[in-house]
């Protein structure tokens, strides 16, 4: 498998969207891209690749310069003129999808080339070429669209755009004008005619600015933005297993990615160039800007509503990232603006937030109390820490866990019956992971590390899942434990877990004893509260094995109940068909339980904070 060759990065040929280019053949430029890439002088081979993530505009020429340890530096790297001067060839190039690509040696700049599906009703190639002498370098953005639950299209923009200023450090003024005029020069730049939009896996070119300018005649400024779909190949998914419950079940927003080509320069006839000399010391600033953009459309909008929707919503995040960038800037030194989204409760649409990079969620409680009463949100649970950013579903989680499997699951059929779930993402944690075999001891250490990856990724903590080995040493710490249990092999119960999530998290928590199991089908009114009020997993054991709670359906008429649960005693790969259909996610009966065993349920309470 073709995996990036830059340090951190975790693309993959199978995996990712992007291109991978070839390590120059040059020993100079290929130990500088090395370096670049955080490897050591000649540790690449002839097999090693770097993504297009890596390169401004997705192309080899540029050289490799976006790298995710400069994100939060005020810096920027870029190929020097000693760079790579040849085209790529069609053997530098790995494409993950599209039909085979076509060399384009005889160009002096290449800039997107479109494959064509195959079959019989593959269409046109398409290539976009801008001569040498029309264009200086050219940036690229990705776009992507995404279905909603309520049948809607987000359209989605990311890239990186480089902002640069002259910084006079001894004149206050001066230094926040340059910085409003560099961002104003990019938001110039955006609402150009020099934008197009690249729909990817398909022959469509946009121009959004230029009277709304496409390369399929059908889809005008007045088509329904629905029509784009039929012009994009979509990817069966491959050898990935799938099962017809779980694609009946699998209700999330499928994604489509865009390109968007940013033309730096207009062809016609150059101005003369203007010289200028400066007497004072200056400094001079580049920084990567990454723009995430997001626009709803629905109903009656149009391709050309899209379009301007995305271009104005551009423009606003650039404003909204100056506002960022002058509020935390100290003399020369500026803080990388960074853009979230957040799907608040209730409402229908994304709300993009921007902060400074390096600056913690616990600095910005200011911002955050006035982003909650600007929405009008409760005061008594997160909505804007960076833990609650809306996770898009083509994204994978790079913890490899599996989140919500719940989700893939079919309605129980109880009459009269309403559902009482958790509330939010959780990862399920199980037997024998994180190459920790804990198989016949550890269940109630994985419930528990269920629980923390809920409080964690609801933005309660920014505290990381604790291992096994910090779960003991913090029941030593309280003095539950004497220092030999760290580090054995020992069960541990629903008290230990209430005062683990105390002692890591300062998280208290409720303890619900019944002493036979055959009382938990008469516990559906208190469970029910604590999903509705609370939202937070339970951890149940006792006299025998420790399992999660993540809901109820129960009837207050018949006091009917079925328990959703999530078991850790799950030995396998994570397979989400597999987990629901043999039932290691799943409702159960009140049979479940053992009837005569005695059990204690700890129910995790939230903390009031924002």
């Amino acid at each position: 498998m073709v995996q990036c060759f830059v340090a951190e990065c975790e693309h993959s040929y199978s995996k990712s969207q992007c291109s991978f280019f070839r390590l120059p053949s040059d020993r100079k430029t290929r130990r500088t891209w090395e370096k670049l890439s955080g490897r050591p002088p000649d540790s690449s081979n002839e097999n090693s690749r770097i993504c297009s993530c890596h390169f401004m505009g997705g192309v080899k020429s540029a050289g490799p310069s976006l790298f995710s340890w400069d994100r939060e530096r005020v810096s920027y790297l870029q190929a020097s003129d000693n760079g790579v001067k040849e085209e790529p060839e069609e053997k530098d190039i790995v494409r993950p999808q599209g039909g085979p690509g076509r060399p384009t040696n005889n160009l002096s700049l290449l800039i997107a080339t479109l494959d064509t599906p195959e079959g019989d009703e593959a269409v046109e190639e398409t290539t976009v070429h801008f001569k040498k002498e029309e264009m200086e370098s050219a940036d690229c953005l990705i776009a992507k669209m995404v279905h909603t639950e309520n049948n809607s299209l987000i359209f989605r923009l990311r890239g990186v755009l480089e902002f640069s200023c002259q910084l006079d450090s001894s004149n206050e003024t001066q230094g926040q004008s340059a910085i409003s005029k560099s961002f104003q020069t990019l938001r110039t730049r955006v609402s150009s005619e020099s934008l197009v939009f690249s729909v990817c896996s398909s022959p469509v070119l946009l121009w959004p600015n230029k009277s709304f300018h496409s390369t399929v005649e059908n889809l005008t400024e007045g088509a329904p933005y629905r029509d784009i779909q039929q012009y994009i190949e979509v990817e069966d998914g491959g050898s990935k297993k799938s099962s017809k419950k779980k694609d009946k079940k699998d209700t999330g927003p499928s994604v489509v990615n865009l390109k968007l080509l940013l033309e730096v320069t207009e062809s016609g006839d150059s101005a003369s160039l203007s010289l200028c000399t400066v007497t004072k010391p200056q400094h001079s600033l580049k920084m990567p800007v990454c723009v995430d953009c997001v626009f709803s459309a629905s109903g009656q909008d149009t391709l050309g509503s899209v379009c301007s929707g995305l271009v104005g919503s551009l423009c606003n995040q650039l404003s909204d990232m100056e506002e960022v960038v002058l509020k935390y800037r100290k003399s020369t030194s500026l803080l990388v603006p960074q853009p979230f989204h957040f799907q608040l409760p209730e409402s229908a649409g994304l709300v993009t937030v921007i902060y400074p990079a390096g600056v913690p969620d616990s600095q910005l409680l200011a911002v955050r109390e006035e982003l909650h009463e600007k929405y009008g949100l409760p005061s008594d649970r997160p909505c804007f820490r960076r833990a609650n950013a809306f996770h898009f579903p083509d994204e994978a989680y790079k913890d490899g866990y599996l989140r919500n499997p719940h989700t893939h699951l079919n309605t129980p059929n109880v009459e009269d019956a309403k559902l009482y779930v958790v509330k939010g993402v959780y990862s399920y944690h199980h037997y024998m992971q994180d190459r920790v075999d804990d198989n016949g001891w550890g269940c109630a250490y994985r419930s528990l590390q269920t629980i923390c990856s809920w409080f964690q990724q609801q933005g309660y903590t920014d505290r990381a899942v604790p291992t096994h080995t910090e779960i003991q040493q913090a029941l030593v710490d309280v003095g539950d434990k004497e220092p030999p249990f760290v580090g054995s092999r020992q069960w541990i119960g629903s008290i230990e877990v209430q005062a683990v999530l105390n002692q890591l998290l300062g998280v208290t928590s409720k303890i619900l004893f019944v002493s036979r199991g055959s009382e938990l089908a008469s516990k559906g009114r208190e469970l029910a509260n604590h999903f509705d009020t609370m939202g937070t997993p339970i951890m149940i054991g006792g006299g025998v094995l420790a399992h999660t709670i993540l809901g109820v359906a129960w009837s207050e008429i018949s006091g009917q109940i079925r328990f959703l649960i999530l078991d850790p005693h799950y030995t396998g790969g994570e397979d989400l068909q597999t987990i629901t259909e043999k039932g290691w996610c799943g409702w159960k009966g009140p049979e479940f339980w053992d009837q005569n065993a005695y059990y204690n349920l700890c129910l995790p309470q939230i903390p009031k904070t924002i």
